[in-house]
C-alpha cells in the first residue's frame, strides 16, 4: 500500500503505531493532550484515513469502534523517505548525507553507524 502521509495524518498514525489498536475515545484522548486537537477534528481523521483503506476499523456489538494501521511505520518511513529523496536530491543519496553532514557536526558514533550501512551495501551488491 502506497501513500504519504500529510504532517495532521502522520500525528495521527503516530498514535496508532506507538498504540497499535485504539477506541476512538483513546485517540481523541491522545491527540487533544499530544497535539490539541479536538474530538471532532481526531474523529473526521479517523473516518477519512478508513476511507482511504490507510487504518481499519472494526464497530463493536456495544457501539465502540476501535481503529488500528493497516500501514507499519516502516513502510511509512521507506515511503517518505523515497519520496523526499527523489524530490529534493533528485534520488542522490550522496548528495543527502553531503548535505546533512555539511551544516551539522556528526559524533563519532554516528560517523561509525553510516560506515556500518555503507559496509552493508557494498555486501549487497
Amino acid at each position: 500500500m502506497e501513500h504519504s502521509f500529510t504532517p495532521t495524518e502522520w500525528k495521527l498514525m503516530e498514535c496508532l503505531w506507538e498504540k497499535g489498536s485504539v477506541t476512538g475515545r483513546e485517540a481523541v484522548d491522545y491527540l487533544h493532550a499530544h497535539a490539541a486537537w479536538s474530538r471532532s477534528t481526531t474523529l473526521t481523521m479517523l473516518r477519512r484515513m478508513t476511507e482511504k483503506g490507510v487504518i481499519a476499523c472494526v464497530d463493536h456489538d456495544d457501539g465502540v469502534k476501535t481503529y488500528a494501521p493497516l500501514v507499519s511505520r516502516q513502510q511509512a518511513v521507506q515511503r517518505e523517505t523515497h519520496d523526499f529523496l527523489s524530490r529534493v536530491y533528485h534520488g542522490s543519496v550522496s548528495q543527502m548525507v553531503s548535505a546533512v553532514t555539511e551544516k551539522q557536526s556528526l559524533t563519532q558514533q554516528e560517523i561509525d553507524e553510516l560506515y556500518a550501512i555503507l559496509r552493508r551495501a557494498e555486501e549487497r551488491q
